[in-house]
């Protein structure tokens, strides 16, 4: 199993402190949840329902008709590769690790490419999938590209995958609303701009067929009922949608700066997260360790992943850290 960030107990344990003593900053969750209010009991005395308006609800926010909830953007991630006969498969990278992994255990080749020589392998490729915008690097490619590269890859009876985890905030980038258009699969994460990755809620918009092929492989009552209640009416709330978007995206730059004056000035970043890029990112890891802060390291290449802190407290925190970050 790959390793992910949101480690937590993990990271307390091993430092011998109380796990409330901790500041998460790895998981590019936000943490300024949509305020979840009194989950009805009947959620978790009756099986879930399909027709409970989650999906009507989904399609209006996503702007894509054709949808399947599913539990988590992770479980249609291990799902994809076993709908293909084994061929060749492009990933952008670098990227998060799960894409590449799924694909190579159902027997598929994978060629990890840099996104500015993709276009040139399109021709050799089966799948090529796109995270957009990329964890951890931030960076996002326009639409016209993908729907472009979605073509040529078409045109030999291809797919794109687009995995969109981090679109939320900036919804005007996406492509979710051309995945009636064959070969183009879109995968949207709930958790992460909602703020309740426990909740363990994912969609994914493409064809019909495609989607039949997914919902036999997924089962029965992929999603608890708890979870699509939740989402329901997180994703009618669109007051709040439109408020959390200008909070993330203020926070974020703020992060951006801050780390930009404390000599860590990110490449890229997101609504939900900056990456910086240095040779010392595992010493830099281990100082923020030290001072009970979690971030996300990467090796390959050497790198940091900041998530937003939430409260006042949090930030300062993160900021007297910084402060003795050594050149």
């Amino acid at each position: 199993m790959l390793e992910h960030g949101g480690r937590l107990a993990r990271a307390a344990a091993a430092s011998g402190t109380p796990i409330e003593d901790w500041l998460d900053l790895s998981t590019g969750v936000s943490p300024y949840a949509w305020p979840i209010p009194e989950i009805p009991a009947r959620c978790w005395t009756r099986l879930p329902e399909e027709d409970d308006g989650l999906i009507e609800a989904a399609s209006v926010y996503y702007g894509a008709h054709d949808l399947l909830a599913v539990d988590g953007s992770q479980c249609v991630i291990q799902l994809l590769p076993k709908l293909r006969e084994p061929g060749r498969v492009g990933v952008l990278s670098p990227t998060y690790a799960e894409h590449a992994h799924a694909w190579r255990q159902w027997g598929h080749e994978v060629a990890e490419l840099d996104a500015d020589g993709a276009e040139e392998q399109l021709d050799s490729l089966n799948v090529l999938v796109a995270v957009n915008p990329n964890n951890p690097t931030g960076d996002c490619r326009t639409r016209d590209d993908l729907l472009r590269w979605h073509e040529a890859l078409w045109a030999r009876g291809g797919w794109l995958v687009v995995d969109e985890a981090f679109m939320d905030a900036t919804p005007q980038l996406s492509v979710i609303a051309e995945t009636h258009r064959s070969g183009l699969i879109v995968l949207r994460s709930f958790g992460k701009f909602f703020g309740c990755p426990g909740a363990r809620l994912g969609f994914v918009a493409a064809e019909r067929d495609v989607l039949q092929r997914l919902r036999e492989l997924a089962g029965p009552w992929p999603v608890s009922g708890a979870a699509r209640w939740i989402g329901r009416l997180a994703l009618a709330d669109f007051a709040w949608h439109e408020t959390a978007c200008a909070l993330l995206a203020s926070k974020s730059q703020a992060l951006s700066a801050l780390l930009q004056n404390h000599g860590l000035p990110p490449l890229h970043g997101t609504a939900l997260f900056q990456w910086t890029k240095t040779e010392q990112a595992e010493r830099l890891y281990t100082h923020f360790a030290e001072q009970r802060i979690l971030l996300r390291l990467y090796t390959q290449p050497r790198s940091l992943r900041f998530g937003l802190p939430g409260t006042p407290d949090e930030w300062r925190r993160l900021e007297e850290a910084l402060k003795y970050v050594l050149p």
